[in-house]
């Protein structure tokens, strides 16, 4: 798979020799609460980023003409876009196949319109996901004459091809996020991950691939533990993410504050990949003086 940051992370867990420059990267975030467990950030003004005046976006991988050779992917993780987009405009009808496509609304509303006969307005606390398949067109409009909509969209590869188009819409509340991680996406084969156009529970994907929210108060800690990886499957890795809630910010970030594993201190629009076996735990606290929205990426 063409990523050196996941080769990285593998040879970090399994105490291999890596490549210097990325060893350097990592050794300096080392967690003291959990030593076993090492951690990449991916600071928010590092991103990728483009304002094209109607959408502003930042790229945590390669994506459009942003490209990182370190940055083109993190297991079946190939787009985290953090977009905002002005009123009255959007993505025309577009087309794609062989991915897995999800938008988590942050602020504002989205109508997503599909060649499968899909439209539906978006608005903060829903999950939409596209499994393309075979192939699908779709376009993704701010409908509202006033609000911007903020939100990111993220591409994973499926772990089988050819699968036929499917739609799937999911709601969370905030408080449903309040200060827990809320599982939103799961792989489509997982007990709790219902195979429905609408319902209860996460959003399927085609991916050994789950994703946790959280809206996590000041002073309050959540913990996330790697599950043990199946018998003959590399271990897990993760990757969290702090949404800029407080305002489009192409400087250094700030805002909301949390730091992992009593060290690494990320900010809004910042990330971290991590590293770890099975058992081992990222622990995340707020440390700021404002709410954090964060999501947590657990993937092979």
């Amino acid at each position: 798979m063409p990523f050196s940051l996941g080769r990285t992370l593998s040879a970090l867990t399994h105490h291999h020799p890596t490549n210097p420059a990325h060893l350097k990267m990592a050794s300096s975030s080392l967690s003291p609460l959990h030593p076993e467990v090492r951690l990449i950030p991916r600071l928010s003004h590092h991103r990728g980023h483009a304002d094209h005046g109607w959408l502003k976006t930042f790229h945590t991988f390669s994506f459009a003409v942003y490209y990182d050779p370190k940055f083109e992917g993190f297991g079946s993780l190939r787009v985290i876009n953090e977009d905002r987009v002005e009123p009255g405009e959007g993505f025309g009808t577009h087309p794609h196949r062989e991915m897995e496509i999800f938008s988590y609304i942050v602020a504002g509303e989205l109508e997503h319109k599909d060649s499968m006969g899909n439209t539906e307005i978006m608005k903060r606390g829903d999950v939409q996901m596209t499994s393309a398949g075979t192939g699908i067109r779709h376009s993704e409009y701010n409908r509202n004459n006033k609000d911007q909509v903020h939100f990111l969209q993220i591409w994973l590869l499926p772990n089988q091809s050819r699968l036929t188009p499917k739609y799937y819409t999911r709601h969370f509340t905030d408080a449903e996020k309040r200060d827990t991680l809320l599982k939103v996406v799961a792989p489509v084969d997982a007990p709790d991950a219902k195979d429905e156009r609408e319902g209860t529970g996460p959003t399927p994907v085609h991916a050994q691939l789950s994703v946790y929210a959280s809206i996590l108060s000041p002073g309050k800690t959540i913990t996330h533990t790697f599950p043990e990886p199946a018998a003959g499957q590399p271990a897990r890795k993760a990757f969290v993410h702090v949404i800029q809630t407080s305002g489009y910010n192409v400087k250094a970030a700030n805002g909301a504050k949390v730091q992992l594993n009593g060290g690494l201190e990320l900010s809004e629009g910042d990330g971290a990949f991590a590293g770890a076996a099975g058992g081992e735990k990222i622990q995340i606290e707020n440390n700021g003086d404002r709410d954090a929205e964060v999501l947590v990426f657990d993937l092979e």
